[in-house]
């Protein structure tokens, strides 16, 4: 069975995108994921990687990369928040550039909030934004504990 368009064209309609809604930083919660933001980058800085046992290659596997990790504090005129960048993503993530995080989610790293974009979602460079960065409204410095709710 051959099928050489999608479910949508063969069933006659159309997939229509939803327009993406911005949130700002102070929103952000705990868990969530599918947030999409405008910030600017304040700092960014290098995280020295964990060396890992080599493991014996064999000839059809490539040999690892060492990946990349910078800590971003990021932000808009509502808060900040660290921004893990991961390899490629490092690249775009440079103090003072202005970026569009979509899809991003919330980590949590020692009872921390982190903002990182996974393999889903997208990181866009923008213009220069005009707003100023609220940096004392800093989501990171919240520590959060997990409290199991059960029968006493």
């Amino acid at each position: 069975m051959a099928s050489t368009g999608t479910a949508a064209a063969a069933t006659g309609t159309s997939t229509v995108k939803r327009k993406p809604v911005f949130v700002k930083v102070e929103q952000l919660k705990p868990g969530t994921t599918g947030h999409t933001l405008t910030v600017k980058v304040i700092e960014a800085n290098i995280v020295v990687p964990v060396t890992r046992k080599t493991r014996p290659t064999s000839s059809l596997s490539r040999p690892s990369q060492p990946s990349r990790i910078v800590e971003c504090l990021i932000g808009d005129e509502t808060g900040c928040i660290l921004f893990t960048a991961r390899n490629d993503q490092v690249d775009l993530m440079k103090p003072g550039a202005t970026v569009i995080l979509r899809n991003s989610r919330i980590d949590m790293f020692k009872g921390t909030m982190r903002l990182g974009v996974d393999k889903w979602g997208r990181i866009e460079a923008t213009e220069p934004a005009s707003f100023a960065v609220k940096e004392d409204n800093n989501l990171s410095l919240v520590e959060y504990e997990l409290i199991n709710v059960g029968d006493q």
